[in-house]
């Protein structure tokens, strides 16, 4: 998902469109955790994501990041935000077994 996000609108107050932005990202996310994994029991799904003023000024970070982010943007008084949320098969880390002699 590469999408710019209008904060000012005409019929919604900036918080509720916050809000409703927060909403359309928590739910692309879950979609894209449902999808399959070429090897479940090895992998798991993770993002990539970007957020600033518009895409020339996005910066990586992380999704818990964006949600945090996306509260303080009414207050700096921003008319849009640019977000771009990437997903990518991961393989999980392996467990070390801690080796008792």
């Amino acid at each position: 998902m590469k999408k710019t996000f209008k904060i000012k609108q005409e019929k919604l107050k900036e918080e509720r469109a916050v809000d409703a932005i927060k909403n359309e990202l928590r739910k692309y996310i879950k979609r894209e955790k449902k999808k399959n994994l070429p090897n479940k029991k090895t992998m798991y799904w993770d993002f990539d994501c970007k957020f600033g003023k518009s895409s020339e000024f996005a910066l990586d970070c992380d999704f818990d990041h964006i949600i945090s982010e996306l509260s303080n943007v009414v207050l700096a008084g921003w008319e849009e935000c640019y977000i771009e949320i990437i997903a990518k098969a991961v393989d999980k880390p392996l467990k070390e077994e801690s080796v008792e002699e």
